[in-house]
């Protein structure tokens, strides 16, 4: 069922352009744009994932001026988009916190610019989505992807999106839009 869809923009662990596990940062544009397609596709919950103090404080008092503050009120769009978007320290603690208002755990579905053996099309997880009650949390990786072990660990792998030319490398928050018009736009 289309209602029970979470996303997680994951900023560690993942690659960095040597292949070595880092944190990355969290960017305004990212919290902004990323909660707007969230809140225009009724995903239930976007969670900025960072374990870095730091970039937990910021990102916390960015959301809550758009949520409580004076941006809120100024902006009820913008406060509107800002309802259900979190910060969380891990995936782990995102699927925990997915858990516990669910009752149960989510299926993870993870994203990647690369092929892998078990990736799926959009059409094939749309219908699973469509077609079941399942709770589902998508993962986006940050830097240069989410690290293998998370890609090893997860349900499903959704299938790159691919333009006409080689190049492909889009905005995180790009792929975003348009993953999740291919699995929950208008059928």
């Amino acid at each position: 069922m289309r209602e029970k869809i979470y996303l997680g923009l994951v900023h560690y662990p993942v690659y960095n352009r040597n292949q070595e596990t880092v944190a990355t940062s969290v960017t305004n544009f990212d919290i902004h744009d990323i909660s707007r397609s969230c809140k225009t596709y009724d995903v239930k919950g976007y969670h900025i994932i960072t374990p870095v103090d730091a970039q937990v404080e910021l990102t916390s008092r960015v959301i809550g001026y758009w949520k409580e503050g004076f941006g809120g009120n100024f902006n009820k769009d913008r406060e509107a988009a800002f309802s259900s978007t979190y910060v969380t320290e891990s995936i782990e603690k995102t699927i925990e916190e997915i858990e516990k208002a669910e009752g149960k755990k989510p299926i993870v579905i993870t994203t990647s610019a690369r092929i892998y053996d078990n990736s799926i099309s959009y059409e094939d997880m749309s219908e699973k989505i469509y077609n079941d009650d399942n709770v589902y949390l998508l993962l986006f990786g940050t830097g240069h992807g989410l690290i293998d072990e998370i890609m090893d660990s997860c349900t499903h792998i959704l299938d790159p999106i691919r333009g006409k030319t080689r190049y492909n490398h889009l905005s995180v928050r790009s792929a975003v839009a348009i993953i999740l018009d291919r699995l929950l736009g208008e059928k």
